[in-house]
């Protein structure tokens, strides 16, 4: 017999809470908020129950609960989002738009109208109470460019190179829902999203629903002076450093669960001739190896100059 998938989420002790927000920063989904004083967690699609946060806790109102890996569902979610009040409906509402999360934002708005509940976000002022206090400018989930728009590149662009290109036999990825553009990118970057550093990316966000990925090594877009229009034109992007980078564990959970979850059609390893940059490669292959469903996995090697040295289908 099988054992029973677990994950793991933060649950609050609301009595213990003092409100500090200390643990806000250290949530890089941006899932916690400080609202009417007290430390919220807005996001139970978002959290990942990495536990970062229970750490800055100086009351131990922060702890991880480990429950069942049921399927995410948005009205046993609005349930305790309601109880809390209307600034933690409003936040929660207001997360689920910035991820681009339409499914549940109208399955959200639909529980308030059965519940007579107004719906915040068509209010002007937030209800009475503290004004919450978001994560870190810097984590929150942005589409760029023509992504924010299309889901596609730009008409007109040329199609994407030969290091992007989809094996045959692979099916071609459903864009995400199309929202209105947040942000433009600067004239000939091919960057769709933001953030890009892995540690600080949701597998849960919409840009990398049925995206083509780019695991690239920090150095790489240095090295290469054609990185957006060679390497990145039409792709979702992670960037990470396998010697320097801590956690690497998470890594490879989030690896997963964009193969799984996310649905990624590709996923594209860009990393330079050095040996440390061989780790990302292993990690990607680890995370194609363990997740439920395959995904092709290509990768590109450049040279301390920034040449293509290496470039195979693994």
């Amino acid at each position: 017999m099988s054992t029973p998938a677990v994950r793991e989420i933060i649950e609050i002790d609301e009595d213990l809470c003092v409100g500090c927000g200390n643990c806000v920063p250290s949530c890089h989904q941006g899932a916690l908020q400080i609202i009417d004083g007290k430390a919220r967690l807005i996001s139970d699609l978002m959290c990942e129950g990495i536990g970062v946060c229970v750490g800055t806790c100086p009351t131990g109102a922060m702890r991880i609960e480990r429950r069942p890996a049921e399927p995410y569902d948005e009205i046993r979610v609005m349930e305790k989002i309601a109880a809390a009040g209307p600034n933690v409906i409003k936040a929660h509402l207001e997360h689920l738009q910035q991820h681009r999360q339409d499914r549940y934002l109208a399955q959200a708005l639909e529980y308030l109208a059965a519940h007579d509940l107004p719906d915040p976000l068509q209010a002007t002022d937030s209800p009475g109470g503290h004004p919450p206090q978001g994560g870190c400018p810097g984590a929150a989930a942005r589409t760029l460019g023509a992504a924010a728009g299309s889901g596609h590149p730009a008409a007109g662009t040329p199609a994407a190179s030969t290091a992007s290109a989809t094996p045959a036999g692979t099916a071609a990825g459903a864009s995400a829902t199309p929202a209105p553009p947040v942000a433009k990118t600067a004239p000939g970057s091919e960057l769709r999203q933001w953030p890009v550093q892995l540690h600080l990316l949701n597998p849960a966000a919409g840009y990398l629903q049925h995206a083509d990925l780019l695991l690239a090594a920090d150095c790489s877009a240095f090295a290469s002076g054609d990185f957006h229009d060679r390497f990145l034109r039409g792709k979702a992007l992670a960037i990470a450093c396998p010697k320097l980078d801590d956690g690497q564990d998470i890594y490879l959970h989030k690896l997963i669960r964009m193969i799984e979850d996310a649905r990624i059609n590709t996923l594209t390893v860009l990393i330079m001739e050095v040996p440390c940059c061989s780790g990302l490669l292993r990690m990607a292959q680890a995370a194609t190896a363990q997740a439920a469903r395959k995904v092709p996995v290509k990768c590109i090697v450049l040279s301390l100059e920034g040449e293509v040295i290496q470039e195979d289908w693994v």
